[in-house]
């Protein structure tokens, strides 16, 4: 049974947070909010809850799991990066976007899309996401919470915790936080490269 913790949207419980953080390193699944939805998290390293997830969302070997990220000194460690991406990267993070980018040796295998050796990674613009990536101190392994053959993904903390009270050991309440997932952004050609349509405005990373 899902453990349920109500955390205030703008000022989070440092005691909860820690309490979430101990869940994820002993190999628990979250489901949290972000700045465009609710997400399932696990440890970067779990190939268990990984596999748990891929199960609960019947995602196939070429999913691209996110590496959800507190900074950019983060994603610099993660992916390769040079100067033009850079720019583009902070001027737009924190944010609703994912961005798809060659994934570095650090990346564990598992993690990068078996082709490509590509991995999606984002800054959210939520401080209880960055609280719980800053008392965990390494980025988390996330992928939006949208259940097969749902539209949409789920926003209701109540939902999510009656849907999936047997399938994570907790969901974190953290107020409505939207409907719409992340806009994915390839990075890994010359020009950024619209992957899906989501929260964030496509056309300003054009302008840079």
């Amino acid at each position: 049974m899902a453990q349920f913790f109500q955390i205030h949207p703008e000022n989070p419980q440092p005691r909860l947070i820690s309490q979430a953080v101990d869940i994820i390193r002993r190999g628990g699944i979250i489901a949290y909010p972000t700045d465009s939805a609710y997400a399932l998290g696990c440890h970067i390293g779990d190939k268990m809850a990984l596999d748990r997830i891929r199960l609960m969302r019947r995602l196939d070997k070429n999913h691209n799991f996110t590496l959800m990220c507190r900074d950019l000194s983060e994603i610099a460690t993660y992916a390769r990066v040079d100067n033009q991406v850079f720019r583009l990267l902070k001027a737009h993070t924190p944010g609703p976007y994912t961005f798809i980018l060659e994934g570095t040796s650090e990346v564990p295998r598992r993690l990068r899309h078996p082709k490509r050796k590509t991995i999606g990674l984002r800054v959210p613009d939520n401080k209880i996401a960055l609280a719980l990536l800053e008392e965990l101190n390494e980025p988390l392994m996330s992928s939006t919470l949208l259940l097969p053959d749902d539209e949409f993904p789920l926003t209701d903390p109540y939902d999510i915790r009656d849907t999936l009270e047997h399938q994570v050991e907790l969901v974190i309440d953290g107020g409505f936080c939207g409907l719409e997932p992340t806009t994915v952004v390839g990075l890994t050609d010359d020009a950024p490269e619209l992957i899906r349509q989501g929260k964030g405005d496509f056309s300003a990373l054009l302008a840079n």
